[in-house]
């Protein structure tokens, strides 16, 4: 089984269409046009599916979960 950073990395890539994100974890992913606001949705709702962790669309600012580095975080301190 992959872990769970690696799953999250896979969905990132999996929902914006783009390799590049798992190539650079601190690559901000809403100025490279990576996600946009309907992509963040996607990933919020596909990270509650996958890890059973539920985060607000407005609980977090946009710079708390702009690169995958930092929703690996995110997601790691709802766990």
């Amino acid at each position: 089984m992959a872990s769970i950073d690696q799953q999250i990395i896979d969905l990132v890539v999996e929902i914006s269409g783009e390799d590049e994100a798992a190539e650079d974890l601190d690559m901000d992913l809403f100025e490279e046009d990576i996600l946009d606001s309907m992509a963040a949705i996607e990933l919020l709702v596909a990270l509650k599916d996958n890890f059973g962790i539920s985060i607000a669309p407005t609980e977090l600012e946009r710079e708390e979960m702009n690169t995958v580095n930092k929703i690996i975080a995110r997601v790691r301190e709802r766990m």
